[in-house]
């Protein structure tokens, strides 16, 4: 009984191991205040669900979400670019990984407007916002991505 055990247990984590090991990751570039701790608590979620992302503080974040049409109502604190798409603000990575599956040609991305309570980064005891992801074109409009209460 103590052998099956142990060969079942060595088999489950060679099976995850060689699982973990195939899974791409996701590589991508972060702009953030080099001030904020919420961004690199979000870039913390990202790396712990498959993301490499490269972070480019900057003090001033505004030239680069206009360069990338993030609108005024949709800006949060972080603008990151994964596979010529772009995510703004603190988006659950299950979201974006969704997104990036799809790759929807008419959106330009996704975004989470403010910093929402209980968001990747944003996590504070049992404190949760409810939030909606938005995806977003170049001509700026909308539609709800997902929800999330």
């Amino acid at each position: 009984m103590i052998i099956k055990r142990t060969l079942l247990a060595c088999t489950l984590f060679i099976s995850a191991t060689a699982t973990a090991a195939t899974t791409p990751i996701i590589k991508g570039t972060n702009y953030l205040s080099p001030y904020c701790g919420c961004c690199k608590e979000w870039v913390t979620h990202m790396k712990d669900n498959g993301f490499e992302l490269e972070n480019v503080y900057q003090e001033n974040l505004t030239p680069t979400k206009i360069k990338l049409g993030v609108l005024p109502e949709y800006a949060s604190c972080h603008t990151a670019q994964i596979e010529g798409y772009t995510f703004e603000g603190h988006i659950p990575a299950a979201d974006i990984k969704r997104f990036l599956a799809n790759k929807p040609t008419r959106m330009k991305g996704l975004a989470v407007g403010g910093m929402p309570m209980g968001s990747p980064g944003m996590e504070y005891g049992d404190q949760k916002d409810s939030y909606s992801v938005v995806a977003f074109d170049d001509k700026g409009r909308t539609m709800v991505w997902a929800r999330h209460n």
